[in-house]
């Protein structure tokens, strides 16, 4: 198992914990919290598309918003509206 995968193993585990007043769900963690979970000193792109990948193949999505990371479940985005090809097709349309 690599770090990335233990790193998004941890992060998984953080989902259904308790904290900052609420039972579970969707978290942010700052850049030095990943950095320090993965424990190197430095991101660099290929680490967090590493990272993303492995959260992503756990069941979750880790957007980096620069200067903190979201994680998210996989299953938040299922019922979410599907673009038609009409609609689709608008947006064409001048």
């Amino acid at each position: 198992m690599t770090q990335f995968q233990i790193a998004a193993r941890q992060m998984a585990t953080l989902y259904s914990k308790s904290f900052g007043g609420k039972v579970s769900g969707r978290f942010r963690m700052s850049s030095k919290q990943v950095k320090e979970l993965l424990g190197c000193r430095r991101l660099y792109e290929d680490d967090i598309e590493q990272l993303k990948r492995a959260a992503l193949e756990a069941g979750f999505v880790l957007i980096d918003m620069d200067s903190f990371f979201v994680m998210l479940s996989a299953n938040a985005f299922v019922n979410y509206r599907r673009v038609s090809a009409e609609a689709l097709a608008r947006t064409n349309e001048r």
